[in-house]
């Protein structure tokens, strides 16, 4: 019994992924164009978690969430931080007493395209399909949760 729930529990991110809207599409980490080299799942939890806060060239990063109720966003979450957005409830409440606030929560895909834009520290995430020149693309998270830091292999079919 005690190796089921092991083993399901190494499998429940995948099959949470599995059962969303996300399921059939990778989902892009997206950046401004400057910030877009060298970048690891590594770098994207910590930007995340507010434990990196600014980008080498001393610009504050500013990640941007959707919704947690988003299935991207619980897709994003599961893969790059290994927690659900509820999971991380407790973190943020933790992290507020030391001064740190969650990152900014847009509404929609379109939105956080924006927002990447106009702000040069940002980073967030949408579909693969639905990025644009608005933004550079620095990992892709695959439909089963793993991290591609080779943005070439992928391409959009609409």
């Amino acid at each position: 019994m005690r190796l089921l729930s092991l083993v399901l529990r190494w499998m429940m991110p995948g099959l949470l992924l599995a059962g969303s809207a996300f399921a059939d599409e990778p989902l892009a980490v997206i950046v401004a164009p400057l910030h877009a080299k060298a970048l690891k799942k590594e770098d994207i939890a910590l930007i995340f978690k507010r434990k990196k806060l600014f980008w080498n060239d001393g610009t504050r990063v500013q990640p941007v969430n959707l919704p947690a109720s988003n299935p991207h966003r619980r897709a994003f979450s599961l893969a790059v931080l290994g927690a659900s957005p509820e999971d991380l409830e407790k973190y943020w409440n933790d992290m507020y007493f030391h001064g740190f606030s969650p990152p900014y929560i847009v509404s929609s895909d379109e939105a956080m395209l924006r927002f990447v834009n106009e702000n040069p520290g940002a980073v967030g995430y949408v579909p693969f399909c639905n990025t644009d020149s608005r933004a550079s693309i620095a990992l892709v998270v695959t439909p089963a949760g793993h991290i591609s830091e080779d943005v070439s292999s992928f391409s959009c079919s609409r």
